[in-house]
């Protein structure tokens, strides 16, 4: 295979690599270099794990999530400012007044990833940038976006709409059930955090948009067709990019989520072969020239068997850290990138599993007792090789207190909500 090479001379729309004649490229020494994770949860552990075991310095940045925090391999725990003007002021001042000219800037968020797009251009001038500017982001985080493109390229995907009102979207021909979700997640709140509202009828679909539009602006809330079947059916294309090149990549299936009707995420996947969503993938990648980690979400649709497109997160995600296990070390090779080593192009393989306890044991319970799931199935499905999304030998304290950990964080959102209610 041919080996991009990542300290080339960069072209117009070069993203990641960093140009030698201007901006950090040409100044910044990779010797001292760090990296600042932007995000506390288990996205965020694997990558400071990642590279804090390579010896490479890890600040963690975070307002909520604390896990990333309690890793040994956590040097400096950050304090991350709410807004995006505080967010930006924070760092360009961070980086004045530590020297960390040339450290990685890597979100393990969609808030975060989005925020250094769209501040792209400053904060180039003083970090080394894991995300692509925002013309190219935008066509991942807003789902309205995504979804025109796959249409424009004729990848599959669920029937979409976007109601311009409470009467548009009571005159749409729709064939029920369908699904409400929002275009992004900007804020925090029931419905962006629950990923999907079902509605099994239009008088139910009218009652949860209404509910929404209390939540969200109107203009991002979309309507789609359900795809029949559970997270079983859901696959993913995982890569590191370089001008919509993939220079690693691997094809992994969601074998189990939670929660298990509509999974705000997986706790339990495996690599296999999928080569049915791999062309797809590159198409959409290239057509927008990405450059950066990503996922590429697909579920199968039992009817015809296709599988249609449901998300590109452009930054790490939930089982990230499988790839280790298959030969591709995501967050490490993402760091090789950036310092514009030469890679060769990887395929990850298949046969390896990664679980995130916590949410599996409820999920796997409730798959055995809707008889989806027999006991000794689940037991079976913990045989070796097995990447654990929290625990790790060498870094046991995150596993010891991540229940506490979650445990305050949800205390904290009740205690926030019951303050903002009484203010209303």
């Amino acid at each position: 295979m041919s080996e991009p090479t990542f300290g080339r001379s960069p072209g117009p729309s070069d993203h990641l690599l960093l140009p030698k004649e201007k901006g950090i490229g040409a100044n910044h020494s990779r010797n001292g270099a760090g990296a600042i994770v932007i995000g506390g949860d288990y996205r965020a552990l694997g990558v400071v794990r990642s590279l804090g075991r390579r010896g490479i310095p890890v600040w963690v940045a975070t307002n909520e999530h604390l896990v990333a925090t309690c890793s040994r391999y956590t040097k400096r725990r950050l304090h991350w400012p709410r807004g995006r003007e505080k967010q930006l002021e924070f760092l360009l001042a961070l980086c004045k007044q530590r020297d960390l000219d040339g450290w990685a800037l890597i979100p393990s968020d969609d808030a975060a990833a989005a925020f250094l797009s769209r501040h792209h251009c400053t904060l180039t001038a003083h970090f080394r940038m894991t995300t692509p500017p925002w013309d190219v982001m935008k066509w991942c985080y807003d789902k309205r976006l995504t979804y025109r493109l796959a249409d424009q390229l004729g990848v599959h995907q669920p029937r979409t709409f976007v109601p311009r009102g409470r009467d548009d979207l009571a005159r749409l021909d729709l064939p029920f059930p369908v699904v409400l979700k929002p275009a992004f997640k900007e804020n925090v709140n029931r419905f962006t955090q629950e990923k999907a509202w079902r509605a099994g009828n239009r008088q139910t679909l009218l009652s949860v948009y209404d509910q929404a539009c209390k939540l969200v602006d109107p203009g991002i809330i979309m309507v789609q067709e359900l795809i029949p079947g559970g997270g079983e059916e859901q696959v993913s294309y995982a890569a590191l990019c370089v001008e919509g090149h993939p220079v690693a990549s691997m094809t992994a299936r969601r074998a189990r989520q939670y929660p298990i009707d509509f999974g705000r995420a997986s706790s339990f996947v495996e690599s296999i072969a999928v080569p049915e969503i791999e062309e797809p993938s590159r198409r959409l990648l290239n057509a927008i020239r990405f450059t950066g980690l990503v996922e590429v979400e697909y579920k199968r649709n039992p009817c015809g068997g296709s599988y249609q497109l449901l998300d590109i997160n452009p930054r790490v995600w939930g089982w990230h850290t499988l790839g280790a296990r298959v030969g591709l070390d995501f967050p490490h090779l993402l760091w090789r990138a950036i310092h514009q080593e030469s890679l060769p192009e990887v395929r990850g393989h298949s046969g390896v599993r990664w679980v995130r306890l916590l949410t599996d044991l409820p999920a796997g319970a409730i798959e055995i007792q809707r008889r989806l799931l027999s006991v000794g199935r689940y037991i079976k499905s913990f045989r070796c090789p097995i990447e654990f999304a929290i625990f790790a030998v060498d870094d046991p304290l995150p596993a010891l207190l991540d229940i506490p950990l979650l445990a305050w964080i949800a205390w904290r959102r009740k205690r926030t909500r019951s303050i903002d209610d009484a203010f209303q």
